[in-house]
């Protein structure tokens, strides 16, 4: 393959648990809030919850697996003919309560879907962790290594909120963000670009260590369960969130083009709440020095659903039927670590 190849995104697919959780249902369970109104500060409405039963299919790996599925239903190829899985969930539970590191979730992925040929592994990068995964499957495809593959992540998120509320006293506590997360997962199948109206131009990402201490998860050290401590106030002040305009515009730069001249139709941000969003295309608009494109959410329903938000909120957009034909996309991730970046896409024929 010639070092001009590109790749493209070829089918979605997502799941979401059918159980609805209202903000106001969670707000109950988190005594130690008093008045603070949560649906205010980050204009979630509400999100998905797992059903707790393992037959249920709901934990990280069984969602993946359904969303999975659900993307190769909407693609051209069977799973027979996938060359790489990609599993990007961060957390990782299988069968009930179980947190899983081997075998790979990748690889069991892929026997499940019956991928037999398929090389599989998994990343981990917080929240882009799908982002990370179609990054490393684009350059794959790039090179010539593989010819398509599956980029797929399955989130329980809704477990650290259920900590969240067991441990929090006030709105002030380093848990406060938990209570913006939702369940998900979602799926992306990649295969070679043949029309420069169907394909992912360039994703870059970049990441900035030194502020990887800003929000982190890991076990509760007061409960049995699994935490999030993030230091809202650091995380989303103006200087990170010049991270990604000013990393994303020197790369334009040196390509000889700008922002404006991008002319990208609409911008996807990691869904993280309302005002995070709405703060993010106010600070890229005044470092561009240009006005920013429509923003897609679906926030206010789903919540943070972590690795599978933007591309979640792809779907739901393409699957609504008011996308137009060759429009192009701009997806920009935000994780811990931090990690930020751009992923540029024109999508004309992707099956959802």
């Amino acid at each position: 393959m010639s070092a001009t190849a590109y790749s493209r995104i070829e089918a979605l697919g997502v799941y979401l648990p059918a159980a609805v959780q209202t903000t106001d249902q969670l707000s109950a369970l988190v005594p130690g809030l008093g008045e603070v109104d949560i649906e205010k500060i980050t204009g979630i409405a509400e999100r998905r919850v797992h059903d707790p039963e393992p037959a249920a299919g709901e934990d990280s790996f069984g969602m993946a697996l359904s969303a999975a599925r659900d993307a190769l239903e909407s693609s051209r190829y069977r799973a027979e003919d996938l060359d790489i899985v990609i599993s990007a969930s961060i957390t990782r539970f299988k069968d009930g309560n179980r947190f899983t590191f081997e075998p790979s979730f990748a690889a069991m992925l892929a026997k499940e879907l019956g991928a037999r040929s398929a090389i599989h592994f998994d990343v981990s990068n917080a929240c882009a962790g799908m982002m990370t995964g179609v990054w490393l499957l684009d350059r794959m495809i790039r090179s010539g290594a593989v010819r398509r593959g599956l980029v797929v992540s399955g989130e329980q998120a809704t477990r650290v909120a259920q900590t969240a509320a067991r441990e929090m006293t006030d709105s002030y506590d380093p848990q406060f963000a938990s209570l913006s997360v939702g369940d998900s997962a979602s799926a992306v199948v990649l295969d070679v670009s043949t029309d420069a109206a169907d394909r992912i131009h360039y994703i870059e990402l970049m990441t900035c260590s030194e502020y990887s201490h800003l929000c982190m998860g890991m076990p509760s050290d007061r409960t049995p369960g699994i935490a999030l401590y993030t230091d809202n106030k650091k995380m989303h002040n103006r200087d990170r969130l010049k991270l990604w305009p000013r990393f994303h515009g020197d790369f334009l730069a040196k390509r000889g083009q700008t922002f404006a001249g991008e002319e990208f139709d609409y911008v996807i941000q990691h869904q993280v709440g309302t005002r995070f969003i709405d703060y993010v295309n106010q600070t890229a608009e005044a470092e561009f020095a240009a006005p920013m494109p429509p923003s897609l959410a679906v926030v206010e329903r789903y919540g943070n659903t972590a690795t599978t938000s933007h591309f979640l909120t792809l779907c739901e957009h393409l699957r609504a039927g008011g996308a137009r034909p060759g429009a192009k996309y701009l997806m920009v991730p935000a994780a811990s670590g931090v990690v930020t970046g751009a992923l540029s896409a024109t999508l004309t024929n992707v099956g959802v």
